[in-house]
């Protein structure tokens, strides 16, 4: 928008030919006709004049006739335009600074070029107009013109020599203006710290996630080692290690039941203790060999063997508590064709063989072994029958009960945890149980020890028994596993004594039996062997020898006969009857 100039009231025509340095309008009078001394290359000298005078000595109120001056003082004098004809007016110094030129024309100011008086009139045209490269001024509005005059002692061309130091206003437009830079800067700067303030916070996030893991694994593992610390299964920490050995084996509640393997086919027995420790939640099976010595029911010492076959397993049941201080709950007898069954319905059983078992049923020499030897075999119900019954030629018995136990155990390992279908499959099995173990009884007792089978809290020990049957008073598995107190022989307790018929007389061994019982003697029955001539009676606690001899003087044979030596095994006395035992000697 095009505004004329402030205070105008006239009628003349004016033109805007650009803006000065202040963003001001610069207009001119527009000649309605030629005048005289017009100069018909003014135009041409206004133009040069006009591209000369866009330095930093540039007068917007100086008059046409001014000669322009150099931005820089460079000590030469710059030629006049040769299209300048006119007179040139001389700078006028400093002090003598008229911005309106009223000095050198005599006349009053005319804010639109005119003159008072009819003098000649400053030719407007000859201001330059605004350039649009060159920075314009901060203000505007009619506080222009005053703040030129302000400033034109410093940045003005009346600043004569000192062009070469001092600069224009337009190179301080920094101070004057809002730099449109600065805001970008301060939205780097909130961008820069908004950012640092995600990575810190980001930092913080992940430090608390890991404190945080740390603290839950740290209350996981501290949960787990007290539930195993409760439960007993720390290395150290078992009721028997936090209560002491003597007095948690006092203190433990066990349920203890008696299987006798029956071996239909080849004969024989085998007999185990299956315990349940609920006081410590573990299980165990205790082999007993069928050498350890029990006192049958008419009081006479027996085997474990002798007592399954003829005390039936009330009376064995009664004996073995007596002999290990025991309280067995009840009898399972397992006869072999079950035990096939029981392995058929628990899938197999898998466990480490220690021999080659051949097939029973195979007559031929040199056929393949039925069960191979080897580390995590698969049996059948067939091949853990055989190789629970299996003994070698030239193996004691325990090495065979050993076999037995091993099945029994993965058997376990097999059967189901669940009291319901653990009496399921001993109900499937329809055997003939004891009277005082039911079916859902035996189930639930078997259930709980498939537990800690599966949880490898069970193990299997052999009784150890020395060569005469009987146990030492300080044997560990029958005071740790078993809770039990083994009965040591005591003060005028019975003699025990073994005989062994050798005198090809059948009765000659019920004769000698009655005659030592009613001595008060225990007979312990050694078997018959080979017939010879003189009996012999031998003993091998020097304390047994008066013993000894006493028994001969029982049974009508000669002293001479006593001699230190080897026993039979259970007795503290051992007599071979030779033909020179009298039967009727003995009977009368």
């Amino acid at each position: 928008m095009n505004d004329r100039y402030d205070g105008y009231a006239g009628g003349d025509q004016y033109e805007l030919v650009g803006y000065d340095e202040f963003g001001q309008p610069v207009y001119r009078q527009v000649p309605s006709q030629p005048h005289q001394g017009y100069e018909p290359y003014a135009g041409q000298q206004q133009q040069q004049q006009q591209q000369q005078q866009q330095g930093y000595g540039y007068d917007p109120y100086a008059n046409g006739s001014q000669q322009p001056s150099p931005s820089y003082d460079t000590g030469q004098q710059q030629p006049v335009s040769s299209y300048d004809t006119g007179q040139q007016q001389a700078v006028p110094p400093y002090d003598s600074y008229d911005p309106y030129g009223t000095a050198s024309t005599g006349t009053a100011y005319d804010p639109y070029g005119r003159t008072a008086t009819g003098g000649q009139q400053p030719r407007v045209a000859e201001q330059t107009a605004y350039i649009p490269q060159q920075a314009g001024p901060a203000e505007s509005g009619t506080g222009s013109g005053t703040r030129s005059a302000e400033t034109g002692p410093e940045g003005g061309p009346e600043s004569g020599g000192r062009a070469d130091r001092d600069h224009g206003t337009e190179q301080f437009a920094f101070v004057e203006e809002p730099d449109g830079d600065s805001e970008d800067v301060i939205d780097w700067l909130k961008f820069t710290e908004n950012r640092t303030e995600r990575r810190e916070e980001a930092k913080r996030r992940a430090r608390s996630r890991v404190v945080a893991l740390v603290v839950v694994l740290a209350l996981v593992a501290v949960g787990g080692v007290g539930y195993l610390w409760y439960a007993g299964k720390l290395p150290g920490t078992s009721s028997d290690a936090k209560t002491g050995t003597a007095t948690a084996a006092g203190a433990q509640n066990r349920d203890v039941i008696v299987v006798h393997l029956h071996n239909t086919k080849g004969g024989g027995t085998s007999t185990a203790l299956l315990v349940n420790n609920t006081t410590t939640k573990q299980g165990a099976t205790v082999l007993l060999p069928n050498s350890l010595a029990l006192t049958g029911e008419d009081g006479t010492a027996t085997t474990l063997a002798k007592s399954v076959d003829d005390d039936g397993s009330s009376g064995t049941r009664d004996e073995i508590d007596t002999v290990l201080g025991t309280d067995i709950e009840g009898t399972w007898r397992l006869d072999t064709p079950y035990l096939n069954n029981l392995v058929e319905l628990v899938g197999n059983v898998d466990l480490d063989t220690n021999t080659d078992v051949p097939d029973p049923d195979s007559k031929k020499k040199g056929t393949a072994p039925l069960v191979q030897k080897g580390d995590d075999q698969t049996l059948s119900g067939k091949m853990a029958v055989a190789y629970a019954t299996y003994r070698a030629s030239g193996e004691s018995q325990n090495a065979q009960v050993e076999r037995f136990g091993q099945v029994m155990q993965a058997v376990l390992r097999k059967l189901s945890s669940d009291a319901q279908a653990a009496t399921t499959t001993v109900q499937t099995l329809a055997q003939i149980l004891d009277p005082s173990l039911s079916d859902k009884d035996l189930g639930t007792f078997l259930a709980k020890l498939a537990d800690h089978a599966k949880g490898g809290d069970y193990k299997t020990a052999l009784l150890p028994v020395q060569s005469d049957g009987t146990l030492s008073t300080t044997d560990s598995v029958v005071k740790d596993l078993l809770g039990g107190t083994v009965k040591s022989p005591q003060a005028g307790d019975a003699v025990r004594v073994g005989i062994k018929n050798a005198t090809g007389n059948k009765d000659a061994t019920e004769k000698a039996r009655v005659v030592l019982v009613n001595g008060g003697y225990t007979f312990v029955e050694a078997g018959t062997g080979t017939a010879q001539t003189l009996s012999r009676i031998t003993y091998a606690d020097a304390a047994d020898k008066a013993n000894a001899i006493e028994v001969a003087k029982t049974l009508g044979l000669p002293t001479s006969s006593v001699k230190k030596g080897s026993v039979t095994s259970n007795a503290n006395v051992s007599v071979v009857l030779g033909q020179d035992y009298q039967v009727s000697s003995s009977t009368g």
